[in-house]
């Protein structure tokens, strides 16, 4: 099956050439990458441009302008241009270990979306991680990790296994499975088939959101946290505001109340006018 891999971005070059990195080393290459950029200007998108250039991966970059945090609309742009029958959703500061994509892939199931997990980095630890530390796999263990600044936590354990160990542990773990827009994946029929994101939605577990919904169509989630490893990179997050956490709180209010399967406001609703305002650059 072709797998797309969609990365949201935004004014975040150069964490997107570390993740670069990242897919360009991975042991499955059978997949594209469409970046959902929600209105990066004009230098990053130029940085954009060449990292397009130089990198041996397939890319679509799909832009919106910048009228404020409108993650979920580009999402679902992105996903309507994706080639691919089954799609990897992921950030542009999230850094995937070499069998990310491989470990998506081969737990794949019908009538299932995968809940991965991340290890999240110390800003001292994200600008020491260098190319060769990505190629290396140093940059996914855990002890050179903590030389470089990763204080210990009980959540950074998903370093230390891999394999059988790994995939026991994500059937042992009683973490439940939740869509997390840095490592979760789903067949894009069924993503198609409850409208995608809400595109009303602010910051907020707005993918939570939508694996709530996932649920409501039947299509239950599957924990990969042990066995699909990404590190987050650190970054601000200014696009925080207390209305947009209370909007997307009374949403996710609604969806689990009233058990919604399709949002009224997700790809199907997307203004032609609005769409059309969208650039795509393709390689």
């Amino acid at each position: 099956m072709k797998i797309s891999v969609v990365i949201s971005t935004y004014n975040s070059s150069d964490w997107l050439e570390k993740v670069l990195w990242g897919y360009e080393n991975q042991r499955d290459r059978d997949f594209e990458i469409v970046l959902a950029d929600d209105g990066s200007n004009a230098v990053h998108c130029s940085r954009i441009e060449k990292l397009m250039g130089s990198s041996p991966l397939e890319i679509q970059h799909v832009w919106q302008d910048d009228l404020g945090f409108r993650k979920t609309m580009i999402l679902n742009i992105a996903i309507r241009k994706c080639r691919g029958e089954y799609v990897i959703i992921t950030d542009g500061d999230c850094i995937p270990r070499s069998d990310f994509v491989m470990t998506h892939r081969n737990l794949a199931e019908f009538g299932r979306y995968l809940s991965g997990g991340y290890i999240k980095l110390p800003m001292k630890t994200s600008r020491a991680i260098l190319k060769e530390d990505v190629v290396s796999g140093c940059a996914f263990r855990y002890r050179w990790l903590r030389e470089s600044g990763l204080a210990w936590n009980r959540k950074n354990s998903k370093l230390l296994v891999k394999g059988r160990f790994a995939r026991m542990l994500d059937k042992l773990t009683p973490t439940k499975p939740s869509f997390n827009g840095q490592n979760s994946s789903a067949w894009k029929k069924d993503i198609l088939k409850v409208n995608g994101f809400d595109n009303r939605m602010a910051y907020g577990a707005e993918d939570c959101e939508l694996g709530m919904r996932l649920s409501n169509a039947g299509v239950t989630g599957k924990c990969i946290r042990y066995s699909a490893i990404a590190v987050h990179l650190d970054h601000a997050r200014g696009y925080v505001t207390e209305d947009g956490w209370e909007l997307s709180r009374r949403i996710r209010t609604e969806t689990r109340k009233r058990r919604l399967v399709a949002t009224r406001f997700g790809i199907a609703q997307l203004d032609r006018a609005e769409a059309a305002r969208f650039s795509v650059v393709r390689l």
